[in-house]
Parts: structure tokens; sequence; C-alpha cells
């Protein structure tokens, strides 16, 4: 890693459909060998299918969702004097949101239905509930921030 600057930030093209720069970061995540239009597909027809059981709006389950699953603290690693020590660390705007993204897709890739959109629509749903294993992925990595309140003098 250069340490004379860092990168600059590349411009993102809005979601055509709603407009949003997160739905476009999203169906980045989701997207496989490139495959955009694939990854485009199952995500606006997840939100269909949200829009179907739920009776909300595709777009707002969503965000809901997003934010639900955002962490405000986590652990990193820090050695000192030879003792490794879980410290709790804030976690900046841009990383929550990635953290999001990544448990969302990753948890939605691992549930039991048949193609992608029904299991990314399902854990959706669940996440703008306050349930589900995104969630729980959240309130662990609290509840570790938590235990190792101790060593927070030892952030740098």
């Amino acid at each position: 890693m250069s340490r004379r600057r860092s990168p600059e930030k590349r411009e993102m093209i809005a979601d055509p459909r709603f407009g949003d720069f997160m739905v476009t970061k999203f169906i980045n995540y989701c997207m496989k060998d490139g495959k955009r239009s694939v990854s485009e597909k199952s995500f606006y027809s997840a939100l269909e299918m949200v829009k179907e059981k739920s009776g909300q709006e595709g777009i707002e389950v969503f965000r809901t969702a997003l934010n639900n699953v955002k962490p405000s603290v986590e652990v990193k690693s820090r050695r000192i004097g030879g003792a490794t020590y879980q410290v709790p660390v804030e976690v900046r705007a841009e990383r929550r949101t990635q953290l999001a993204m990544r448990w969302l897709i990753g948890f939605a890739r691992s549930r039991p239905e048949n193609t992608f959109a029904e299991r990314l629509a399902a854990e959706l749903m669940m996440a703008s509930k306050n349930e589900g294993p995104s969630i729980k992925k959240r309130e662990d990595t609290h509840r570790m921030a938590e235990a190792n309140r101790a060593f927070a003098h030892c952030r740098w």
C-alpha cells in the first residue's frame, strides 16, 4: 500500500430504476464472475417478491434491512507486549454499509430456498423485522465489543 497518497474514489452511477447509489453498490456486491445483468435480475425480482409478500415497497424494506444490519462497533486485534487484545473500535460509515451488505448477501446465499432471488427476499424481510442470522451477526459483534470494553484504552 502506498504511503504517499490515498487512491481517489471512483464515481458510482446511480441505479436506473430507483436512482439510488446503495442499490448499485449492493448489485455489485451480489455480482459473480462479472455478470451484472444476472445480479440485477435477481435483486429486482427479490424486491418484487418482498412487495408481494409484505405489502410494503421493496426498496423501503431493503433500506430498513440495511440500516438494521449495520454494526456500530467491532473488535480489532492489537498486539501489545506479546499479548493480543481484542480492542473495540467504532466502525467508519463506509465500512458499516460494506459489512451490512456482505452479511446480508452471505447469509442469503446460505439459505435453503431454490433461487437467489427467493433467498435474498427472505433475508431482507427478516432483517427488516430485526430477526435472522444477519441481525444475530451484528448482535454478536456488538456483544464481543462490549465484552472487551476493558481494552478500549489500547486503541490507537
